[in-house]
């Protein structure tokens, strides 16, 4: 049995995929001809680590019940950097 490296591990190979003429043009704007390959390979890896959060939070959802939204929101004001106070005064 071969063990498949995680995400963003291994060794890298090329692939084929099928874009937009449009959206071709906004990424090399962005990245450059020679940047494409590692902005989408991030693009990807954090879409992955989105989606396993979301199964996370779909599985400890069902055996916990849902998450409080005060304390869901009080998380979020942490991850924007906002303190109590600074969240109160809005």
């Amino acid at each position: 049995m071969v063990d498949t490296p995680p995400p963003g591990e291994g060794p890298t190979r090329p692939v084929s995929v099928s874009l937009h003429e449009g959206t071709i043009a906004a990424l090399k704007a962005r990245t450059g001809k020679r940047g494409m390959s590692a902005f989408i390979e991030g693009l990807i890896q954090r879409q992955l680590e989105r989606d396993r959060l979301r199964e996370l939070i779909e599985d400890s959802e069902s055996v916990n019940g849902p998450a409080d939204p005060a304390a869901v929101e009080a998380k979020r004001a942490i991850l924007r950097g906002e303190t109590a106070a600074s969240s109160d005064a809005a």
